[in-house]
């Protein structure tokens, strides 16, 4: 009957038809504008052949549908809200079309059916639902909500509360889940879905299931909201809280969905439809959207950095510290065996230890069997020798951040490693080329620096040095991918990439407090900016000694930028001992709450000591000053360092600040964020504090880029 690029409409005899979703060329189906413009054609065909009864809507793949096209995201978004109002609305229209249609129809959900593929499942009379298969509308996760009738279909089927919680949550639900809430109307064995359906839409055409009332239901209003109730309020402080501050979606969706709970169909969707457009131009949507973008990139780059020549398969790590045993950790948990190896007995003991007690959690949450937790304890070797290191294919170091030090220990690892085998420091801060310098092979060495916890931050940056071999890369490369870790490829230089930013923002606090800032106000502003903790707070959990070692270190390889400081609020600080959390006291003080976490309290000390560095007294700064006196050194050291090819792309810029340091979601990365403030404005506000120095001095590509309306990320 029709055999597009995206569906098919085949017959099956009787009356039937089967709309299949079959995306050529592609491992799953989504909805963009051709599927959409195929969808429509098919419901011409429908509405025009009388003879059709009954419609059964099934998907070739492996999925149903996975949501839609998010690349034609980036082009859309630009046009007006009013523009992307008509545009859902013009979708609306061909779904209420086929949700129309005079016959029954019944979706098989056989596998992921998330936003898009949910709602369009919705629009049938009846679905069946794989047991194996999950549903949900994550639209959330990137800062709008479902735009395809999604928020008024479930607010009908499911129930108002029930569909607020799943829109503002955005978390897939399983089978066992939707049945019992009424999202599907039945739930059977994979095997047994395609047959079950199509009997369940003969029963319908039979007239033994009454489909027409269960439609009837999508076009009436449901039920109102009792925004008083205990669930209603957990809802909506969950919405309203500090994580979803400058994440608007949440609570949009909830005032909308309340809102349109008591109006007939079209009026619903048209709320619905009106709303979705003026989220689409917020920042959060701007920023979601070009992160996961930003994601599919780097899968690409990483496939091409990869290579598969030098696969990882038995490894070692030197330093049983936290980050040593929490590498090891993670290399045996993804199965990598490994050797950790270190000087210490008791090292050792307190290495395998906290391994034993992140598998202990992942065992009593029912993440991981005790015989697989086991068998990854099994693959760590604790040795105080270097027994085995010659049939390892990669060593990690992670000693002492101490230059002499690392050189003097692999210098002596070298000849016992075999002559392909990697090399691989976790440094924070010393170049690759100077720890390599004594080496006999300096091509088989490169960084990983891992972030701390290991285990939970998923960003490894794989340092390449000048003379850093491409296999090494890509066995470094290959190696954080089996880890289940994000590596980005940076180039070597001071501090790298994240820990060369983040210097420069931290700078920006620390010439603040010398000006007479209030340290606690600027973690006010910048926490109220979405940082997950202000600058004062977050040197206090690294740790004062470590902070200001690495900050003098990064530092000096950038002179003109980060010139030495006289008044430095964190030498201050570890001169004085108060090292922050490891110690107790730091810009604040701490004590252990009852599960043994630091509990962060008021210092009243800390001002009268931080005054001895403020030549002129305190003074007060507005909001917006701490923040552009924050960020703007940080927007200009990531232009720099895309500048002089650190880092490939703004995307992998991006992405590193974002997943290494926790950069604000909705504001995408320091990269997004200017094109988001606009180049005009960045350089504006640079010249407008160029006599704090060279770190607020726009470069001349970002000059360039003012003048001629260049932007980072151009437009789709």
């Amino acid at each position: 009957m029709f055999t597009g690029k995206s569906i098919q409409l085949n017959p099956l005899g009787e009356g039937l038809v089967e709309l299949v979703f079959a995306r050529q060329e592609q491992a799953i189906n989504k909805l963009d504008t051709r599927t959409m413009q195929e969808f429509e054609h098919v419901l011409g065909l429908l509405e025009k052949d009388t003879s059709v009864r009954g419609v059964l809507v099934s998907s070739d793949k492996d999925v149903f549908i996975v949501g839609a096209d998010i690349t034609e995201f980036g082009a859309r978004f630009q046009h007006s809200a009013a523009h992307i109002t008509e545009w859902v609305a013009a979708d609306n229209r061909i779904g209420m079309r086929f949700e129309d249609l005079p016959i029954p129809t019944v979706v098989a959900i056989n596998g992921y059916a998330l936003g898009g593929g949910l709602e369009i499942a919705l629009l049938a009379s009846l679905r069946v639902m794989a047991d194996s298969a999950q549903i949900g509308v994550p639209e959330v996760n990137l800062g709008i909500y479902p735009g395809l009738g999604g928020t008024v279909r479930l607010s009908r089927v499911i129930g108002t509360h029930h569909a607020i919680e799943w829109v503002t949550g955005g978390a897939p639900v399983n089978a066992a889940k939707a049945l019992e809430l009424g999202a599907v109307d039945a739930v059977v064995p994979l095997a047994q879905l395609r047959e079950h359906a199509l009997d369940l839409l003969k029963k319908a055409v039979q007239g033994e299931v009454d489909w027409q009332a269960r439609q009837a239901q999508k076009r009436q209003a449901a039920k109102p909201w009792d925004a008083d109730s205990a669930p209603a309020q957990a809802l909506l402080k969950a919405a309203k809280s500090q994580a979803r501050r400058h994440l608007p979606a949440a609570l949009a969706a909830l005032e909308m969905m309340a809102k349109a709970a008591p109006l007939p169909r079209e009026q619903a969707l048209a709320e619905e439809h009106r709303v979705f457009g003026e989220l689409a131009k917020s920042q959060a949507t701007a920023s979601l959207v070009q992160a996961f973008l930003n994601g599919q990139t780097l899968k690409k780059i990483t496939q091409r950095q990869a290579g598969k020549d030098r696969a990882i398969q038995q490894a070692a790590v030197l330093g049983a510290g936290i980050m040593g045993g929490g590498i090891a950790f993670v290399s045996a948990r993804n199965g990598v065996p490994v050797r950790l190896n270190d000087i210490a007995q008791a090292a050792l003991d307190q290495g395998v230890a906290e391994a034993k007690k992140l598998l202990d959690k992942q065992v009593l949450s029912g993440r991981l069997a005790a015989e697989q937790a086991s068998q990854v304890l099994a693959n760590i070797t604790p040795q105080l020798d270097r027994s085995g290191f010659d049939a390892v294919d990669c060593v990690i170091e992670a000693i002492v951040e101490k230059l002499e030090v690392k050189q003097q220990v692999l210098a002596q690892l070298e000849p016992q490693l075999a002559p392909n085998t990697i090399i691989a420091s976790n440094t924070s801060s010393l170049r690759i080329d100077d720890i390599g310098a004594p080496l006999q092979r300096p091509h088989n060495l490169v960084g990983m620096h891992f972030f701390n916890p290991v285990p939970m931050m998923p960003l490894v940056e794989i340092v390449r040095g000048s003379h850093t071999s491409e296999a090494a890369v890509a066995a470094a490369v290959g190696y954080a991918v089996k880890m289940k870790k994000t590596p980005i490829v940076v180039k070597d230089c001071p501090g790298f990439l994240v820990n060369r930013i983040l210097t420069a923002y931290m700078r920006g606090f620390l010439q603040l407090v010398n000006d007479g800032a209030d340290f606690q106000q600027v973690d006010a502003a910048m926490e109220a900016f979405g940082w997950p903790m202000g600058p004062a707070y977050l040197e206090d959990v690294v740790g004062m000694d470590t902070g200001s070692h690495v900050s003098d270190v990064i530092s000096a390889g950038y002179p003109e930028r980060m010139p030495h400081l006289e008044h430095d609020a964190l030498r201050l600080m570890a001169a004085h001992k108060r090292y922050g959390q490891k110690n107790g006291i730091g810009f604040y003080r701490y004590e252990t709450d009852p599960r043994g976490k630091p509990q962060r309290t008021e210092a009243g000390d800390t001002k009268a000591l931080l005054a001895s560095i403020q030549p002129n007294g305190q003074r007060d700064f507005t909001q917006q000053e701490i923040v552009e006196r924050m960020m703007l050194p940080m927007l200009v050291e990531s232009a720099h360092a895309l500048e002089e090819g650190i880092v490939g792309t703004a995307a992998e810029l991006d992405t590193a600040l974002r997943l290494g340091l926790g950069f604000p979601a909705y504001a995408g990365g320091p990269l997004q964020y200017a094109d988001w403030l606009g180049l005009a404005q960045v350089v504006e506000r640079c010249a407008h504090y160029a006599h704090l120095g060279a770190a607020y001095q726009a470069t001349e590509a970002m000059r360039n880029m003012a003048n001629n309306g260049g932007r980072y990320y151009p437009f789709a």
